[in-house]
């Protein structure tokens, strides 16, 4: 049989800075969280550890009602199946709530909202001001997301995925795809302070929706009353504190 250890690693679960614990501490949550969703959850190259504003968030939601958090990286993707699975406790990640997730897991009140974001490169001067004036351009977007359904939903035949939006916006810059759609806070913060491509984003662009940012719990999990009590308590100073730290604000 495989080893529990080796399987966490093939699932990309093993917590960033030290080895696999068999079992939770008292009083902690094995918190899941994507590795490549700066700002709101990344890896940290000074220290190796999973930090951004859904991590602090987390980590202030839990400190308020007395508990705390071992954060382990995974995939957007394998996020959701870690966590009704029992592999993790709680998901702290750019995971926005939608109807088809609800299905399946439990959301916290919101702590943040926003919609998609499109970017082109920089030699590219059309207008797109909504999803349907793409056409058949081709489009990257990441694996598990809501944003690969937007596109197909408004009828964009040439979508392409790739597990971070960091790996779109490089074959973007290098003309292999015509346009990548995703978080707009990450794409605008990747442009920011990432490496200088010849990309922009595309600002005359509305996205369909705006959904909420949440923490997350398996269904029925009574934490959830918890959580949201702490939010709340939290939501009028320290939330958005915390925000505005990461640019959010």
């Amino acid at each position: 049989m495989m080893e529990r250890r080796t399987m966490l690693a093939m699932l990309g679960l093993m917590p960033i800075t030290a080895c696999a614990r068999q079992s939770r501490a008292p009083g902690e949550l094995w918190v899941g969280s994507s590795p490549t969703g700066v700002p709101f959850s990344y890896v940290d190259p000074a220290t190796n550890e999973l930090t951004g504003a859904m991590i602090d968030i987390a980590r202030r939601v839990l400190r308020e009602i007395g508990l705390t958090g071992d954060y382990r990286a995974a995939p957007f993707a394998a996020l959701i199946p870690s966590l009704t699975t029992g592999r993790i406790d709680m998901i702290a990640a750019a995971m926005q709530r939608t109807p088809d997730r609800e299905k399946i897991v439990d959301f916290s009140a919101p702590v943040f909202s926003y919609g998609g974001g499109l970017v082109v490169r920089r030699e590219d001067r059309g207008a797109y001001p909504a999803l349907s004036a793409i056409g058949d351009k081709r489009v990257g977007a990441q694996v598990g997301t809501r944003f690969v359904d937007q596109l197909r939903g408004a009828g964009v035949g040439r979508v392409k995925t790739y597990d971070g939006l960091g790996e779109i916006v490089r074959d973007l810059a290098n003309g292999r795809i015509d346009a990548g759609y995703g978080d707009d806070p990450i794409l605008r913060y990747q442009l920011r302070v990432g490496p200088q491509r010849r990309v922009r984003m595309a600002d005359d662009f509305t996205p369909p929706v705006k959904e909420d940012l949440c923490l997350i719990v398996e269904k029925g999990n009574p934490l959830l009353a918890r959580l949201n009590d702490a939010i709340a308590r939290l939501r009028k100073d320290e939330m958005p504190a915390i925000l505005r730290r990461w640019g959010l604000g």
